[in-house]
């Protein structure tokens, strides 16, 4: 709405995956679908070999823009023969770089103490893809040679591996440096620096290095920053070295070669009118690529796609619609505030009074698994912008861990306060919602640690539960199992595991079953929807039309039961649902909610019947007021939830389970709409004239 009123031309959207949220960056799509004004999108880069999703992504992404920028040929060539982009669609622009002088190398390097050497160069953020070690390694050859010789690596660690890894990289390099013997020509400059001193530190160096260790570079700014200040240049042959340094304006090696690349420092460190035409040549073609040139060439794409719009108005796509109707409301913003609260360096305590930590009870594996979920779905699907998923993770994995006895190979589930435990072995159920969630982790999770561990806790507590016989334990542990297969599809035991457990609900199902009544039990209690969609996607997993019609017939049977004038009413908790009684009203809990907002989805997912997009919804907004009580359960200034709905009002207190279920949900149903957002079929229609 701000840049639909702000009077602005054109939307200029410099793209890159990875910094928008949604699968695949999938939530920018709604903003470009919205928008008035033409879209000029810059794509810094082009993958070739796309998952999926990031092809949905990048194919609608084109339909919503104007005019596609890319920096560099070899990007053209994607876009039209991967992605199936028009070719009048795309604009090729250099990367844009300071105007620097062409000056001599010599000139300030007595400002960085290396007058009357000969310095090489690297500059970047470092990570494993800078490829350095190998410079490091090809050194001593050229020391040998070159005594006069030093190595400036300037740069900060990548914020995204310092996250992960720390300085780990940065220390293997040192070390390397110490057991090479070239601590004296190699000079670590841990700092990022202001353009003016990028300048200086580029002036100084004799040959600039790109050492990427892989093909997959669409474009590189500090490559582009160096030939700009006419450096000499050894790069290995990704494909924008490949295209920018053709026709001898650089020299190319092979990827890791640490002697084909001492060979070509010392040619070029023997050679000084080689290198110095080099320079020129390097100079030279990127005086078009100075931010003065850049700026014009934008300017003319800005109004040239404006008078196309102009003279062929683009029209209000279907695609677009389809997107309104999808996100007719807002979703709130995911809040952690008192997922934090609750949660100490033990893990999450299991009830609140108010807003306040009930230390009294204590915690429990229950709330730690469905935690550990909530963290883990938000490292894969939120920006990264402070939450601290990971060590959040973290706290709840250990927490898992230690819950889990070796010896009975069962999960103990509840803790005081004082970290003792209060029972031997926790129930069926409680170490059945400890696998769900362990599965979903194993599903989703990057960090390597918290994956490997995961995976070795959810086998080991995988083999007792093939001999679950509680109905919620089954479909808990099956979900577990289909998150964990999508992961490990080739685990023989577990399908195994899968299979007996899915035929043991479905015959569950089908025995105690009647036309009145399709439920397993004599009675409806707690997360209920639960079973249905285990057998939902079981039977989608395992193609069995017999368990995903059962798991659908259920579902709908369940939803008719706890709807009422077109908003969800659970099952109430002050003595559940008998079979041939009257339904209990109150109270209503947060965790039924959550459990029929997921198995709608599922639904949604298998038969692509909108109705069941909607059910999703409907049951969502119980949170939100939609409700029995007309009362938001949903705590905006806290992130939290309340425990639930009574017949005189809400229940204030915000404990673990409630709060947990809200942000599952809301997670849910925000992945819903980004996915619902680039499923939509890409369209063709636009005029490029």
């Amino acid at each position: 709405q701000f840049l639909n009123i702000s009077g602005a031309d054109i939307v200029c959207l410099q793209h890159e995956f990875g910094i928008f949220g949604g699968s695949a960056g999938s939530h920018l799509l709604k903003l470009l679908g919205e928008l008035h004004m033409p879209v000029v999108t810059t794509l810094h880069t082009v993958l070739k070999d796309p998952a999926p999703e990031y092809r949905d992504v990048m194919c609608k992404l084109s339909d919503l823009s104007d005019k596609l920028v890319v920096m560099s040929h070899k990007a053209e060539d994607f876009l039209q023969d991967i992605y199936g982009v028009p070719r009048e669609k795309i604009a090729f622009v250099h990367h844009g770089i300071p105007d620097m002088p062409f000056i001599d190398s010599s000139f300030n390097k007595d400002k960085f103490e290396v007058e009357g050497k000969k310095v090489l160069l690297t500059f970047g953020l470092l990570s494993p893809s800078k490829g350095i070690e190998t410079v490091l390694q090809a050194l001593p050859a050229v020391i040998e040679k070159h005594p006069d010789v030093v190595y400036i690596i300037l740069g900060r660690t990548h914020p995204h591996v310092l996250k992960s890894q720390g300085e780990s990289y940065r220390i293997m390099l040192q070390q390397m440096v110490h057991k090479l013997g070239i601590s004296r020509q190699v000079i670590f400059q841990n700092s990022f620096v202001a353009l003016r001193e990028l300048g200086e530190f580029l002036g100084i160096a004799d040959i600039y290095i790109s050492p990427y260790p892989q093909e997959a570079q669409i474009t590189s700014g500090t490559l582009a920053y160096a030939m700009g200040t006419g450096k000499a240049i050894i790069s290995t042959p990704y494909w924008y070295a490949v295209e920018m340094l053709a026709d001898g304006r650089g020299k190319i090696v092979p990827f890791r070669d640490p002697d084909a690349l001492a060979e070509q420092i010392n040619a070029l460190l023997d050679n000084d009118n080689e290198r110095h035409a080099m320079r020129k040549k390097a100079y030279t073609f990127t005086r078009e690529a100075v931010w003065t040139e850049v700026s014009q060439r934008y300017l003319e794409i800005f109004r040239e796609v404006r008078q196309n719009r102009i003279r062929h108005p683009r029209p209000r796509y279907s695609y677009v619609e389809e997107i309104k109707a999808i996100t007719s409301f807002d979703l709130p913003e995911i809040k952690l505030d008192h997922l934090k609260t609750l949660t100490d360096d033990t893990g999450i305590l299991q009830h609140a009074n108010h807003t306040i930590p009930d230390r009294s009870y204590g915690y429990c594996t229950d709330d730690n698994a469905r935690a550990l979920l909530v963290a883990v779905l938000g490292q894969k699907y939120l920006p990264a912008n402070g939450y601290g998923l990971d060590a959040l993770a973290g706290h709840y994995l250990g927490f898992l861990l230690h819950a889990y006895d070796v010896e009975s190979g069962r999960f103990r589930n509840f803790m005081d306060y004082s970290r003792q435990w209060v029972e031997e072995i926790g129930s069926e159920d409680a170490h059945g919602r400890a696998l769900w969630c362990l599965g979903k982790a194993v599903a989703y999770l990057d960090n390597p640690g918290q994956l490997a561990v995961s995976t070795v806790l959810f086998k080991k507590a995988l083999v007792v539960a093939e001999n679950f016989f509680a109905p919620r334990a089954v479909a808990f542990t099956l979900l577990g199992l289909d998150a964990y297969l999508c992961k490990f599809s080739g685990d023989s035991d577990a399908k195994r595991i899968r299979d007996i457990l899915a035929d043991r609900l479905f015959v569950q199902f089908k025995n105690h079953g009647t036309e009145g009544w399709p439920w397993l039990e004599d009675a409806l209690s707690y997360a209920n929807a639960k079973l249905p969609q285990a057998l939902i996607v079981s039977g989608s997993r395992m193609q069995s039309s017999d368990l995903m019609n059962m798991g659908l017939g259920c579902l709908k049977w369940l939803l008719a039961i706890q709807t009422d004038n077109h908003h969800f009413v659970p099952i109430g908790s002050n003595g559940w649902y008998q079979k041939g009684g009257k339904r209990t009203r109150f109270d209503q809990q947060p965790i039924e909610t959550k459990a029929m907002v997921d198995a709608c989805v599922e639904a949604y997912a298998l038969t692509r019947d909108r109705q069941w997009f909607e059910n999703a919804v409907m049951c969502f907004n119980w949170f939100l007021g939609h409700n029995d009580l007309n009362m938001p359960l949903y705590d905006a200034k806290t992130g939290g939830c309340r425990d639930g709905l009574m017949v005189d009002g809400i229940n204030q207190n915000q404990g673990a389970e409630s709060t947990l279920a809200w942000l599952l949900s809301l997670m849910t149903l925000q992945k819903l709409y980004a996915d619902e957002i680039f499923n939509q079929p890409p369209l063709r229609t636009m005029d490029f004239k």
